[in-house]
């Protein structure tokens, strides 16, 4: 019952968590955001990769004009589910729309820097 206090013992629920880098400190990782701005379909098959889809799908995914924006967003909305970061579809869209290479970069970051999600290929 939402209403209603939390039992005397109860933990509080938890804080909404962070990225772990700013939308614009795309440049903290030089070589992460050199590789993007090159070949961002790399970068996003390897974030979407951490998240279980399939690298090469995700990457040619990119190449196609409208479904790359929808990817990107459903894959950076994926992440904060993931992770507890607090959101909105709205502020995806508009972090992809505006920077999508710094969205990808910090994207790709977020999923790197958390440790014990390596990806295991078979």
């Amino acid at each position: 019952m939402e209403g209603q206090p939390p039992a005397e013992g109860a933990a509080p629920p938890p804080a909404p968590a962070e990225w772990a880098s700013g939308l614009l400190g795309c440049c903290e990782d030089i070589g992460l955001c050199v590789i993007t701005y090159f070949v961002p379909c790399l970068t996003f098959g390897q974030t979407a990769e951490a998240l279980g889809d399939d690298c090469m799908m995700s990457g040619l995914a990119m190449l196609v004009p409208l479904l790359n924006l929808y990817c990107l967003v459903t894959v950076r909305g994926r992440i904060r589910e993931k992770y507890g970061i607090e959101g909105s579809l709205v502020m995806d869209l508009v972090s992809v729309l505006c920077c999508p290479l710094c969205a990808l970069v910090q994207s790709a970051r977020q999923v790197k820097m958390t440790p014990g999600q390596a990806v295991q290929r078979v």
